[in-house]
């Protein structure tokens, strides 16, 4: 026989509550185009001969398009929602 233990359902702190009021109000686009725009200009370093810049700047591609990720599971399953559930 199997026991099944019930969980308090998980909260946020503060500070993570606020941090995702305030993402969850950038288009999530905008992260897509930031990682866009940093491949863009650090071809152009490259092509430049600015390698070491060019290095620099594309490492921000993978970190926009995460922030981009994250942006988006707020924005589907944040504490928002998860609140206004347990609110009704």
């Amino acid at each position: 026989m199997v026991e099944s233990t019930v969980q308090p359902p998980r909260t946020e702190g503060p500070v993570a509550k606020q941090i995702e009021e305030e993402t969850s109000r950038v288009p999530s686009d905008w992260f897509l185009w930031a990682a866009l725009g940093s491949l863009g200009v650090s071809m152009l370093l490259q092509a430049s001969n600015k390698r070491e810049n060019s290095l620099f700047v594309g490492q921000w591609v993978p970190t926009f398009l995460l922030l981009g990720v994250y942006n988006k599971i707020v924005k589907v399953a944040g504490h928002d929602r998860r609140d206004t559930a347990l609110s009704r």
